[in-house]
Order: structure tokens, then C-alpha cells, then sequence
């Protein structure tokens, strides 16, 4: 199998899996942790992260389809969608195509956040266009029954990442804000939490 990333908490493999192409996400064990708790804990991570793949999908969020769980290695095999990242797709589009991109961020974030669940990484870095959609990866630090601030973190975080990897277009991020408005009724509520933690931060 072709390792694509190795990180800290986990390791991705591309491969087959009953004849179709997938992604294999393994959590990496953790020396210093006790074996058995490091294996709990690997194992509800993983079972987590592959229920909010799948309510994420049902809210209409396109994310990859689960094939298989299994709690005793913390693997999870799933769709390979073959695309390119959103961060390369702003880097390289510009006027309308930008403006769309954007607008289809704040619009599935929007979808997410009505259902009770955020992300919890969300960069430009983990989603993907294919297939003439925009597809959200990677739940590894998301949850469920979100409230106001963690919804607030979630924008905070995404124009934390917008500023360092979008630098040329922050003007645009308001489309996104904009987009999150028209899709979520709490959306004032979460922009204004967002630009709260944005001042703790430039007072801590």
C-alpha cells in the first residue's frame, strides 16, 4: 500500500479493498500512554470519527463513505476521493471562481453547524473538489451537540488558516461569513462568538 501522510496521531495509506480504491486512516499507538488505554482510546476516536463522516453526509455535507470500521487496529477504510485540495484550487482560481469557492465553504459549514456538529479542524487543507463537488475530510478532532463557542472556535480556526494560507485573498473571507448567514439562522450569534475569541487572543 502507498503511505500518503504520516503524522503524529495518524498514519494514511491509499490501497484496495474489495476491489474498489480506498483511504485507510490508522491512529498511531501511543508509547506513553498505558496499552490497554491507549487502545480504548484509539478505538472510540476512530469509531467517532467515522460517525461524524457519516452525519455529516446525512446533512448533506459530501464526505467519503465508511467501508469499515475496525476498533482493534483504529482503522477506518474509506472512499478515496481523488480531487484536488481547496487550498490549491483559491491558490490557483481567482474573480468568480474564488467567490464560488467560497461560497460553497460557508454554505456546508452552514450545513454542519445547523446539525450540531463541528469540525474541528476546518482548513482549506481538508477539503477537497471532485467530481463537481467540494467534500469535507477528516473529523479526527470533531464532535457532536456543539455549542455556540465550539462553533465560534470553528470559524476562528478557519480564518486563522484563511489568513496564513490565503493571505492575497482575505478580502474574500466575508463571501464565506456571508454564504454561513444565508444557511444557518444562528449564524450572527457564531460570528460574533468568532470575533470574541478573536479578541481574547490579540489581548492574551
Amino acid at each position: 500500500m502507498e503511505i500518503v501522510h504520516r503524522g503524529a496521531e495518524a498514519e494514511i495509506r491509499r490501497g484496495c479493498w474489495l476491489g474498489r480504491e480506498v483511504i485507510i486512516k490508522s491512529r498511531v499507538p501511543k508509547n506513553y500512554r498505558h496499552a490497554d488505554l491507549d487502545r480504548s482510546l484509539r478505538a472510540s476516536r476512530t469509531r467517532n470519527e467515522a460517525r461524524l463522516l457519516h452525519e455529516a453526509r446525512q446533512l448533506g455535507v459530501p464526505t467519503p463513505i465508511i467501508y469499515d470500521i475496525d476498533g482493534v487496529t483504529a482503522e477506518i477504510t474509506m472512499e478515496d476521493i481523488r480531487g484536488r485540495r481547496v487550498k490549491d484550487e483559491l491558490r490557483d482560481a481567482s474573480g468568480e471562481r474564488v467567490d464560488e469557492l467560497c461560497r460553497e465553504i460557508g454554505r456546508l459549514i452552514a450545513l454542519l453547524h445547523r446539525g450540531g456538529i463541528v469540525h474541528g479542524d476546518l482548513t482549506t487543507s481538508n477539503m477537497i473538489v471532485a467530481d463537481g463537488r467540494m467534500w469535507f475530510i477528516d473529523f479526527s478532532l470533531g464532535a457532536r451537540g456543539a455549542m455556540l463557542e465550539e462553533m465560534g472556535v470553528d470559524l476562528h480556526l478557519l480564518k486563522e488558516g484563511f489568513q496564513s494560507a490565503h493571505s492575497t485573498i482575505l478580502d474574500r473571507f466575508p463571501v464565506i461569513l456571508g454564504s454561513y448567514g444565508q444557511h444557518f439562522e444562528r449564524a450572527p450569534e457564531v460570528i460574533k462568538k468568532m470575533r470574541e475569541i478573536e479578541g481574547r487572543g490579540r489581548y492574551t
